[in-house]
Order: C-alpha cells, then sequence, then structure tokens
C-alpha cells in the first residue's frame, strides 16, 4: 500500500487490493485464489462448467427468460421441506414466548430457527 499526493494536494491510496472471497457460481464452494494472470475463475471445476453451460442451453431453448431459477422436483421438495421446518421453528418460539418461557429456553428455540434459515441459504 503507497500513499500518494495529485497536483492539488488530495491523497490518495495505491496498490490496496480487498481480498473477497470468490465462489463458484454453480455450487456455491469457495473458489481457490491461484493469482492474478488471466480472467478471473467462475467455477470450481469442470463438472460445475458443464452443469452451469447445459443450464443456460436448457433455459434458451425452453424460451425463459435468462434470469430464471430452474429446480428439479427433488431440489423443489426439499425447498419446501426446508421452508416447513423454517415455519415450524418460528412457530415454536411464538408458542415458547405465550407459553411464557424464560430466556434461555427462547434462546435455545431461536437457535433452531437460525439453523433453519441457514439451511435455506443453500439453494444450489
Amino acid at each position: 500500500m503507497e500513499l500518494v499526493t495529485d497536483a492539488e494536494g488530495a491523497v490518495g491510496v495505491i496498490g490496496q487490493r480487498r481480498e473477497v472471497a470468490r465462489h463458484c457460481a454453480w455450487c456455491g464452494r469457495r473458489l481457490p485464489d491461484h493469482g492474478r494472470i488471466g480472467r478471473p475463475r467462475r467455477y470450481c471445476a469442470q463438472p460445475c462448467r458443464q452443469r452451469a453451460y447445459e443450464r443456460r442451453a436448457a433455459v434458451q431453448r425452453g424460451g425463459l427468460p435468462e434470469d430464471a431459477v430452474v429446480l428439479s422436483s427433488t431440489e423443489l421438495a426439499d425447498l419446501q421441506d426446508r421452508l416447513f421446518q423454517l415455519r415450524c421453528a418460528a412457530e415454536d418460539i411464538m408458542t415458547a414466548a405465550e407459553d411464557g418461557a424464560g430466556g434461555e429456553e427462547l434462546r435455545g428455540l431461536a437457535a433452531g430457527m437460525v439453523d433453519a434459515a441457514r439451511g435455506l441459504e443453500r439453494l444450489r
């Protein structure tokens, strides 16, 4: 990192790069950082690149918009199950609060709800 001053006396920073973790555009795994030569990687491996290509081709053939999300019936059922778990966790917290549950019990139930919400974050 180097500080520089321009002709008007403004101070700036040169050479400071913010390291941001990159993730595979298909499976979401963290991409390894292998230097700075060439284009940044979008996929962790060839199978992920191939699945992404197949999805783009299927979207184009089907006339769907480019930003369409395509899920298999198994993926949809899994997503619905995780949504149901999240709703049940929220209902458990609400019931416990109405029944006068203590702080520790509510914290435990809230932790379960956070876990269910984290499960929903993994859509791929």
